[in-house]
């Protein structure tokens, strides 16, 4: 009962972030889009899409850590990291998805390859949105490391017998 209860509680506040996350990071994936179009006039478009891929996960990883996530403040440089790591992952999966269907399919028509993408694009998503809540905005993390760090060991006496001093006890006990 009291795990049903807590599930319900967790569930509007899941639900909530996945929109933010979902509006955030679809937000700026559709303005990166745009961006990497703009100035790929000039510069070639692999510098680009890379420069402004960097730029839009920066921007994404803050937003999440202020708004999606309800951190309410900048996100750390480990944040920030990890969430780099997630989004690489994203783009290999899609990037897999994509290789395979090449391999399947000779030609395949662009209707097939955008169902293929935004499919694998979709499930990479819902999986960085586990990994970005789960580990690089956990709420209780910071909660726990404290709890941690301020710990200190209990001092307890034990009352012993003193060792022994005498050469022949030492060499018995050798």
């Amino acid at each position: 009962m009291d795990t049903a209860r807590s599930r319900r509680r967790m569930a509007p506040g899941a639900l909530a972030s996945f929109v933010r996350f979902v509006l955030c990071g679809g937000g700026v994936g559709v303005a990166s889009s745009f961006a990497v179009t703009a100035v790929a006039v000039w510069i070639p478009w692999v510098l680009a899409n890379a420069l402004i891929t960097a730029g839009s996960t920066l921007l994404a990883t803050e937003l999440h850590a202020r708004f999606t996530f309800g951190a309410g403040r900048c996100a750390t440089r480990r944040q920030h990291v990890q969430s780099a790591g997630s989004a690489a992952a994203a783009y290999a999966v899609t990037c897999a998805a994509m290789f395979a269907l090449h391999q399947l399919w000779a030609a395949p028509g662009a209707m097939l390859e955008q169902a293929v993408y935004l499919s694998a694009s979709g499930l990479a998503g819902a999986g960085r949105f586990a990994v970005l809540r789960l580990v690089v905005f956990a709420r209780n993390r910071p909660r726990a490391a404290a709890a941690v760090s301020t710990a200190r060991p209990a001092h307890v006496a034990v009352a012993r017998d003193p060792a022994p001093t005498a050469p022949a006890v030492l060499c018995r006990a050798a």
